[in-house]
């Protein structure tokens, strides 16, 4: 029987045993957080905890965590409630952060893909007291890390705020909000384990934001609308169980580097992006010469493998990526890639059959197409 290969974890990684647990339990609850009696007491309880739990996974305190529906929302409300008129964002954002706001300045980054700093200097220029400066701090398809205390550096000597979706970081780094003096940080649940439709804005000290849903005073006043507190139940306890495992997540990158070395190996003109640089331990991005990226799909698919091409939330669309573009790839080559991306659940297992199943469709498809595309040259 075929075994299915579960391999997209940055897109969303599989709920935990227990969160799944923690959730059910809260949705047999009945109770609005913002009732004072037993049962909205009761809920509240539900929402504190896990506030408490998120802010120790990202070294914040619990009364600068907003909850929100999820990393698209936070990011949103960051843009757009931060009060400054201009804002700046890495070429490589995620495009919840890329689209939040009209006219945004891309700075440039890379070969490798991390931002350029001089470049940001330059966009920056000499009074920074009404910029905003996004930079991710992880990218979602190529998992490189970017310099945000560098960044934070230069934009806070000039009066800039600065934002960093953390969507990808949290729970396969370390992180802690004081040590790099962000502004605000975005985190989803559905990355860590936890349910789809809960996320997190976390403030810096002292900072407030511009509520961007209106209705009640919940979260302080931040975010109007009844807390989904089933979701923010389960994401505080995948927030707990991603800080747990930190040391473990490690792991995952000696198995990434067995992969990416044997793929090489078979095929020395592949390209994996940022693979010499700063990475978060579990994901990689390859191309396969010769064969686009929706063929490997579609072919890794039927052989059991769950991969993707980028971000998942583009509708399910195939299509060239702007992060690899932004790294100076042509468009045939941004074609060719497709990311692996592992998680929690994982196993070195699932790699190595992986790799084989890579390899052994660049042999059947890639060097066809290689003979082929050098014969019409000739």
């Amino acid at each position: 029987m075929r075994r299915s290969v579960y391999l997209d974890y940055n897109a969303t990684a599989p709920v935990r045993p227990e969160v799944i647990e923690v959730v059910a339990s809260a949705l047999a609850r009945t109770g609005n957080p913002s009732s004072i009696h037993e049962f909205g007491r009761a809920a509240r309880r539900l929402v504190e905890d896990a506030r408490a739990e998120i802010a120790a996974l990202v070294g914040s305190k619990p009364a600068r965590v907003v909850f929100t529906s999820g990393g698209t929302e936070a990011n949103n409300l960051a843009l757009r409630g931060a009060g400054r008129e201009r804002v700046l964002v890495s070429a490589i954002e995620h495009d919840s952060v890329l689209r939040a706001r009209a006219n945004v300045a891309e700075i440039p980054v890379d070969r490798a893909g991390q931002i350029d700093l001089a470049a940001l200097e330059q966009l920056l220029g000499e009074d920074g007291s009404d910029v905003l400066i996004s930079v991710m701090m992880a990218n979602n398809e190529t998992g490189v890390l970017q310099p945000i205390t560098e960044v934070v550096a230069l934009a806070h000597a000039k009066g800039a705020l600065v934002h960093c979706d953390a969507v990808q970081a949290a729970g396969k780094v370390a992180i802690n909000c004081e040590d790099l003096g962000v502004d605000y940080l975005t985190i989803s649940s559905h990355k860590l384990g936890g349910p789809q439709g809960a996320g997190a804005l976390i403030l810096g000290k002292g900072l407030e934001i511009l509520p961007q849903q209106l209705g009640g005073g919940q979260e302080r006043r931040r975010r109007g609308g009844t807390e989904n507190v089933a979701g923010i139940a389960g994401f505080g306890l995948a927030a707990r169980l991603a800080l747990d495992g930190l040391a473990g997540m490690q792991e995952k990158a000696v198995w990434r580097a067995t992969m990416e070395t044997r793929i090489m190996a078979a095929a020395p003109q592949a390209r994996i992006f940022g693979m010499d640089l700063p990475r978060v331990p579990n994901t990689t991005t390859v191309t396969m010469p010769g064969v686009p990226s929706d063929t490997q799909l579609m072919v890794l698919d039927l052989e059991g493998f769950a991969v993707s091409s980028g971000s998942a939330c583009s509708s399910g669309k195939v299509q060239a990526s702007h992060v690899l573009q932004a790294m100076g790839a042509d468009g045939k080559t941004a074609g060719e890639a497709i990311r692996i991306s592992t998680g929690w659940a994982s196993t070195q297992e699932d790699l190595e059959l992986f790799t084989e199943a890579w390899i052994n469709l660049f042999k059947r498809k890639g060097t066809r197409s290689n003979v082929q595309s050098s014969a019409g040259q000739g």
